[in-house]
């Protein structure tokens, strides 16, 4: 039971760091491996767009838990990078909010009540199946009878945290700012996350009781009678991509300017940096068997799916948010093999989208224009950097470089600092492609035993652009 609530804890302690990092969440209930945030009406956050709502918060709520891990688990190493999928549920009037939480208390009851039983039959003795068996068809009183009954336990005397789930919500509370002259503390009023146990988070005496709640999201007229979940997940947000498409999700690092002058990382390019989103999305494709392909460039990836992939059904939310979160999760998990000398300031995030493209020729535009944009921004970016090294502001840079083409920078470089840019490292001119190696057949003897795989995942820094690319590599994309 330690270990449950240590990693409930780590969960209710990523979730607040989410209502800190986003404004615009004024409320938050969860339970086992799962969070609801709720916005308040008048949010125009990313101006309502859905992809990067649901891609930013999963990929927060990612990186923070990885962050934090060590914290709740000093003793326990965390294995493999976790992910989460999310959806949009956009509720029509404070009724369907009342609704909506009120079936996810719900859920929390009866999948702990269920799970308290079950696990206790199986440490009794019994065998999955059998304690399956048992179980079929009871009812709450039923469950309640059998922990009491055959184990001594009163459902009702369990934790709150088990049985209730966990609210939070920000409150005005006095905060010690610093201390006068005599040691005395100064306090102010502060919006602090709180977290609260309830019974009933839907019941009208919890939610008008706390003014932050009922101001920002509005007040509940009566408590809630029977529950319809059908009704509630009308309003959940779903898109599927379109069916024999190829589907792109595509990442992009939040405000990763800040980022990396937290971090210091070496202008124009940080070649650890670029390798650690490299390691990055070669797990996102060791990960997840349906992405053939991935190309990526500074703070962005895309990934391409296989036109036949039913990945979570095509459900966009859930594949964009499932992509994000991995590849966020899995930066912070490897950010010490990269910077062992370097500490993680505070968690990235990333923000994804998918676009699906009809046809294979359409495919390689795509990616042609992403490398294109390379070579254009890696160009620009070394020259600049360079000028201010040279002494220059970055206002008499941007002037300088205004209106050049790339004969004239190539000059530049050439002229002032002595660099050739065509000499310059593969990685920085034209990013990374990782893609699925083709099949080979190992024959000994001239006798075919057996087939292998000629290294799975591999990286490479090479000229999309050019078909020759995809001609010598059919097996990628299999058109």
């Amino acid at each position: 039971m330690v270990v449950i609530f240590l990693a409930l804890s780590l969960m209710n302690s990523s979730s607040a760091a989410v209502l800190e990092e986003f404004p615009d969440i004024i409320f938050a209930y969860g339970y086992s491996d799962e969070y609801s945030f709720v916005f308040k009406k008048t949010s125009r956050f990313y101006q309502r767009r859905a992809s990067k709502i649901l891609s930013l918060v999963a990929s927060f709520f990612a990186a923070v838990y990885v962050a934090k891990w060590k914290e709740f688990f000093p003793q326990k190493k965390l294995e493999y990078a976790p992910s989460f999928t999310s959806k949009v549920v956009s509720c029509a009037s404070v009724e369907v909010l009342q609704a909506y939480l009120a079936w996810r208390q719900l859920d929390c009851h009866a999948n702990n009540q269920y799970d308290t039983c079950f696990w206790m039959l199986v440490k009794s003795g019994k065998s999955i199946s059998e304690a399956q068996e048992v179980l079929k068809d009871t009812q709450k009183q039923q469950k309640n009878e059998l922990l009491f009954q055959n184990f001594g336990i009163n459902y009702k005397t369990l934790p709150e945290l088990f049985r209730q789930g966990s609210c939070l919500f920000k409150k005005k509370v006095d905060e010690t700012v610093k201390h006068d002259e005599n040691g005395n503390p100064v306090k102010r009023l502060r919006r602090k996350a709180v977290f609260v146990h309830s019974e009933n988070i839907s019941g009208i005496n919890f939610w008008n009781e706390q003014p932050s709640l009922y101001n920002d999201l509005g007040h509940f007229t009566k408590d809630i009678g029977k529950i319809e979940p059908d009704f509630i997940r009308l309003f959940q947000f779903e898109n599927k991509l379109l069916p024999l498409t190829w589907a792109v999700v595509r990442i992009d690092g939040c405000h990763f300017h800040r980022f990396s002058d937290v971090h210091e990382f070496e202008k124009p390019n940080d070649e650890q940096a670029l390798k650690l989103m490299n390691s990055c999305a070669v797990a996102v494709l060791k990960e997840f068997e349906n992405i053939h392909f991935a190309y990526g460039v500074s703070d962005e990836y895309s990934f391409v799916l296989k036109k036949e992939s039913e990945l979570y059904k095509r459900q966009s939310s859930k594949i964009i948010s499932a992509v994000t979160s991995f590849f966020t999760s899995t930066y912070v998990l490897q950010w010490g093999e990269f910077f062992p000398h370097k500490e993680l300031k505070y968690p990235p995030s990333f923000d994804g989208r998918a676009v699906c493209y009809p046809t294979y020729n359409i495919l390689l535009d795509y990616l042609a224009w992403r490398q294109v944009d390379c070579h254009i921004n890696n160009q620009y970016n070394t020259c600049f950097w360079m000028l201010v090294k040279s002494g220059k502001t970055k206002t008499q840079s941007q002037d300088y470089l205004k209106g050049t083409q790339t004969r004239e920078k190539n000059e530049l470089l050439s002229r002032q600092f002595g660099i050739e840019y065509n000499s310059l490292p593969q990685i920085f001119r034209m990013g990374s492609s990782v893609f699925r190696l083709k099949e080979a057949v190992a024959v000994e003897n001239g006798v075919v035993s057996g087939k292998k795989l000629e290294g799975e995942v591999a990286l490479d820094h090479c000229n999309i652009i050019e078909r020759c690319f995809w001609e010598e590599h059919p097996h990628i994309l299999n058109y």
